[in-house]
């Protein structure tokens, strides 16, 4: 039997990096998803049984992990809404990186403790210390930024039924803190090389790296925190595979390196997408202060039968999906609405997708393929943006950022962030509730210009209404 394991772990490397080639395109990313999370079922029965070989498993507590974990999982899938899906993206890169840090604390625990324990082949306790310190570093460091940034996305926090807003301070002192903090952890891993059956520099490494975790994530806010989540994700990968090489398992090794690069070109492409630099993520904190700007100026609202009139012999109508569809679930009244006027007007209909719409990477397209939105009607940024102008009427559902001119003007949070050319469209349709300023706390000029008109209200009543129009027409 134990010839068999290391092609199981094979098997399953195979599957991880075929499920994530498959990630790489809507249509494919459903069966990307399966071949992972086969290749996550062999690698575990692959270990049960290599565990199993060794000297038995402790069926009790394996059992009882699995139905657990099941049953956690199930429920908060089933309970998830839509928009709260960033938020839950970040709650489990924390715990991936909490997984693998306990892992690696205890495996290394055991050989700190017991000095008559043979350790792994061509590993010595201060190699087990060093990677030990990284993976105490990375997963706690993980699960305290995850966490913090899952308030962060959520608003803010209940405390004895009072809501309190997460707090988003500033990088002028926290920086030289954030250098110091990331310093420290190294001087406590090269001082455990020299003491390495000292487990008081374990514990200092885990608690700094909990601190550091909330330093690092606490300035960021605004249009950044997309490329928080990502870069969260990437370092629950590095974790894992730090734990990988403690235990020897080449398998976790493999599946995080590839969580590890996956997330981090991940990163650098929604930090493209703001017109970043990851230091200026991290240091710089854009749309860091919390600060909102304040509105000043007034809009006069139209109805659903204006908007219906103004489609009626558009030939071409671009939709730009953003937060405020994901808020009121107005997505299948939107692809409704791409039908109906296909189908009574002949009008030519596209989607404009914003790598950053939303609040997490990907968020429009979930949500859109949820609907059964074509998948070629999804056109990215860079390729939709010259066909504005070529544009009748620009829907913009829920939008405030992504499409706001100010990005374009080199100051302010959304300095220098690419985005949507919706206002060369010739008509601009903004649903949203108010003129309230996004999520970056700027105001958005788009709202105010001639050609533009708002439709007041939740997106799903909005859209609804609009539907309900054209039909009349």
């Amino acid at each position: 039997m134990e010839e068999w394991i290391p092609i199981g772990y094979l098997l399953s490397a195979a599957l991880f990096i075929f499920g994530l080639k498959k990630l790489g395109h809507p249509r494919t990313a459903p069966r990307g998803n399966q071949y992972g999370a086969l290749g996550m079922l062999v690698a575990v029965l692959t270990t049960v049984i290599k565990i199993q070989s060794d000297g038995g498993a402790q069926w009790t507590l394996i059992i009882a992990g699995l139905v657990v974990g099941s049953v956690i999982g199930i429920i908060m899938a089933v309970r998830v809404e839509m928009t709260g899906m960033p938020e839950l993206v970040a709650l489990f890169n924390g715990f991936g990186g909490a997984a693998s840090a306990l892992v690696a604390l205890s495996e290394s625990w055991k050989y700190i403790e017991n000095t008559d324990l043979a350790l792994p082949t061509g590993l010595s306790i201060q190699v087990i210390m060093v990677a030990a310190g990284l993976s105490a570093l990375v997963g706690w460091m993980t699960l305290t930024g995850s966490i913090l940034a899952m308030f962060k996305l959520k608003g803010g926090i209940s405390v004895f039924g009072k809501w309190m807003k997460t707090p988003t301070w500033g990088p002028t002192w926290l920086n030289p803190v954030k250098v110091v903090l990331i310093l420290s952890v190294f001087a406590l891993i090269y001082l455990s090389i020299g003491e390495p059956r000292n487990t008081d520099y374990l514990w200092a490494i885990i608690a700094i790296s909990c601190v550091l975790g909330i330093v690092l994530v606490l300035p960021i806010g605004g249009a950044d925190m997309p490329v928080v989540v990502s870069l969260l994700n990437s370092l629950s990968g590095i974790a894992a595979a730090f734990t990988g090489f403690i235990i020897g398992n080449s398998v976790l090794i493999v599946a995080g390196s590839l969580v590890g690069a996956s997330g981090l070109i991940l990163t650098f492409i929604m930090c493209k997408a703001m017109n970043r630099t990851l230091p200026d993520v991290l240091f710089k904190s854009f749309g860091g202060s919390g600060e909102k700007a304040q509105l000043t100026r007034t809009k006069v609202g139209s109805d659903a039968d204006e908007v219906a009139m103004m489609v009626d012999g558009a030939q071409k109508v671009i939709i730009v999906p953003g937060y405020g569809m994901a808020v009121s679930q107005c997505q299948h009244q939107v692809k409704e609405f791409a039908d109906l006027i296909a189908e009574k007007f002949g009008t030519e209909v596209k989607y404009a997708i914003h790598p950053v719409a939303g609040r997490m990477p990907g968020h429009m397209n979930v949500l859109l393929a949820e609907a059964n939105v074509p998948y070629e009607q999804l056109i990215e940024m860079d390729e939709i943006n010259p066909e504005f102008p070529d544009c009748d009427v620009a829907v913009i559902i829920g939008a405030n950022d992504t499409t706001n001119p100010a990005a374009r003007s080199g100051e302010g949070p959304l300095a220098g962030m690419p985005i949507i050319d919706a206002d060369a469209a010739r008509t601009v349709v903004i649903i949203k509730r108010s003129l309230s300023v996004g999520y970056a706390g700027v105001d958005n000029d788009l709202f105010y210009m001639d050609k533009t008109m708002m439709l007041f209200g939740d997106g799903k009543a909005m859209m609804t209404g609009l539907n309900t129009a054209i039909k009349e027409l």
